[in-house]
């Protein structure tokens, strides 16, 4: 079994986490875009939902054990791959031609939650499991195409309480600040919400990639001409 896989169910296509906490690596960025390519290829496909087959975790965030091992190795050229590439997974998901709805089943910290906000709808299961941003507490901050697109999710002031906080957001809360789509009562109906949503939309391709492309261009520009110099040089971890 693959780290991702998709399936179709109709006209939608159902991207699976399968790799317990999704902690995200190389591995994790390289086959995210092998997926999302492969979506854009299938003109069956109408829209994308992402779910976690894990229980408790939808995605964690970075893999800091993986992280750790490249510093300690001192593969840089493995880091700078990762951050480039989950840029390239990140870009791929505001440009998708579809609409990409995150089934969020679980636990969304750090990159996880980062990785919601790339996306264009959000419905979450309310009964456990938290949003947030642990960066603050982490040493680590956000590259600046990251706070770009989380903005477009979160309102300016919950973004402002939650980011430099850390606190941790349930569906009910999330639900009230419009972060989210609903707050569903358990895993089974996020997800039957998710693909219930996902199933009316039968868009043209080409105008809805125009629509998104228009509404996130200036991500993009940030994305490509800021991050870098925050990765080049690894300025990814900030000492007490």
């Amino acid at each position: 079994m693959s780290i991702i896989e998709w399936e179709k169910d109709e006209s939608v296509a159902v991207i699976q986490l399968n790799n317990g906490e999704n902690r995200q690596n190389l591995a994790f960025a390289k086959i995210m875009a092998q997926v999302l390519d492969e979506i854009i290829a299938n003109p069956e496909i109408d829209a994308a939902v992402i779910t976690s087959t894990d229980k408790k975790s939808w995605s964690l965030g970075v893999d800091i054990d993986w992280l750790g091992r490249q510093f300690q190795d001192q593969a840089f050229d493995n880091i700078k791959q990762f951050m480039y590439g989950m840029n390239e997974v990140f870009k791929k998901l505001l440009l998708l031609p579809v609409p990409v709805i995150a089934s969020i089943n679980g636990h969304a910290f750090g990159n996880g939650a980062i990785l919601s906000c790339a996306c264009d709808f959000r419905f979450m299961k309310a009964d456990r499991g938290y949003f947030c941003f642990p960066e603050v507490d982490l040493g680590i901050p956000f590259l600046p195409g990251m706070i770009a697109f989380v903005r477009k999710t979160l309102p300016e002031y919950q973004f402002n309480l939650m980011k430099l906080t850390g606190k941790k957001a349930g569906a009910v809360e999330l639900a009230e600040h419009h972060v989210i789509e609903k707050a569903c009562a358990n895993a089974e109906e996020v997800l039957a919400e998710s693909l219930s949503f996902a199933k009316t939309f039968h868009k043209k391709r080409g105008i809805f990639k125009e629509h998104k492309k228009r509404m996130h261009q200036h991500i993009i520009q940030v994305m490509d001409t800021e991050d870098a110099k925050y990765i080049e040089p690894l300025f990814l971890m900030i000492p007490d």
